[in-house]
């Protein structure tokens, strides 16, 4: 399954406020049919919400306002255009590719790990591009030791510049 997840909100879900640079926010991730839908609120919305009604995660977050993007020179596909690619594709056939970029950008510090869900007997990983506040859902392939070399040479050669 895959999951398209809003980026992070420049102001709260349920007062319109805007946040400000350097607030804490929290981050809730709520499960229904069509699948992850999310909400940003602020510390107060947060402190007087329905406390029954439950997500499937949160986290709290300091705002802080997306960088201007840099000019690209020259367009290549970084790891994590690769990774954006094969989550809009929306198919299983890079389950194991999107898994590895995932790793490779949460230890370039790129994306950091929210959280670990189990349901339904697959393990799903929660992340956060640390800049953005774009979340990724990622299932677990569970790859065994001696695929995982497979892959990452895969996904080496995706990234290489062409010639």
């Amino acid at each position: 399954m895959e999951w398209d997840i809003k980026s992070r909100a420049d102001c709260c879900a349920l007062t319109n406020q805007p946040f400000a640079e350097g607030e804490f926010f929290y981050t809730l991730l709520f499960r229904n049919k069509e699948g992850f839908s999310r909400q940003d609120i602020s510390e107060a919305a947060w402190a007087a919400r329905n406390d029954n009604i439950q997500p499937f995660s949160f986290w709290r977050s300091k705002f802080e306002p997306p960088p201007p993007a840099p000019p690209e020179p020259l367009a290549k596909e970084t790891a994590e255009d690769l990774l954006r690619r094969y989550m809009a594709e929306g198919d299983g056939a890079h389950a194991s590719a999107r898994y590895i970029l995932a790793v490779m950008l949460e230890r370039k510090r790129i994306l950091k790990q929210i959280d670990v869900r189990q349901a339904g007997g697959v393990k799903t990983l929660i992340y956060e591009n640390a800049k953005t506040g774009e979340v990724f859902v990622i299932p677990d392939p569970e790859l065994r030791m001696e695929q995982i070399d497979a892959v990452q040479k895969e996904v080496a050669a995706l990234l290489q510049p062409p010639g």
